[in-house]
């Protein structure tokens, strides 16, 4: 079981202002985030996953019981969406990633546009992702619950490199129904060095 940890936050509760609120922030991570740690933990003690990596859980959970997909999506999930949001975020990606999303989406407002229209057509709780698919291009897609494209039951499959938690509990404090608030404030904190990064790694 030593090779699942609960990560820290990257930053202070309320260094995401005004996007993402302190309560918010705090609720979210301690409480939601490591319930979610906590209970895939118990859901793989004495079993053959807890020697396993999270990432090959995920990418073989049709074998696993409801709560490991449920807790190991949001175990992964979380840790992803708090790791590519900073308080110096914003702004536009550049290199190799910026030359990525021209080359799918035309412009990066139009990836904007694309990546929250599938935020807000993502029925309930959810999330909204950016993708290196199968094929080794960047793709967008959306996943409900705590379910991503890692998983093989995933409706489009690739490597997550940017997550947006549309679950109410992600934004309900400061933005209440309004979701597409919550969408346009995010992009001042996503973190395009990480997401970057994780791009030239996939």
């Amino acid at each position: 079981m030593t090779n699942f940890t609960f990560p820290a936050l990257p930053y202070a509760y309320d260094a995401l202002e005004p996007a993402i609120d302190k309560t918010t922030m705090e609720i979210h991570y301690s409480r939601h985030h490591k319930a979610y740690f906590d209970n895939f933990l118990a859901a793989v003690k004495d079993s053959p996953a807890a020697d396993e990596s999270l990432e090959a859980i995920l990418a073989g959970i049709s074998r696993y019981t409801p709560a490991v997909r449920n807790n190991g999506g949001g175990f992964y999930n979380h840790t992803l969406y708090w790791n590519a949001m900073s308080p110096n975020g914003g702004g536009t990606p550049t290199g190799k990633l910026a030359q990525g999303i021209d080359a799918v989406f035309g412009n990066f407002d139009n990836f904007k546009a694309q990546f929250k229209d599938a935020g807000l057509k993502q029925f309930g709780s959810g999330w909204a992702w950016l993708i290196v698919g199968q094929d080794g291009k960047l793709a967008i897609t959306s996943t409900p619950n705590q379910d991503n494209p890692l998983m093989d039951i995933a409706a489009v499959k690739g490597t997550p490199i940017l997550a947006c938690d549309v679950w109410e509990h992600a934004y309900y404090l400061r933005y209440q129904n309004k979701r597409a608030d919550y969408l346009e404030a995010w992009w001042q904190v996503v973190n395009w060095h990480y997401v970057a990064e994780l791009y030239g790694k996939a």
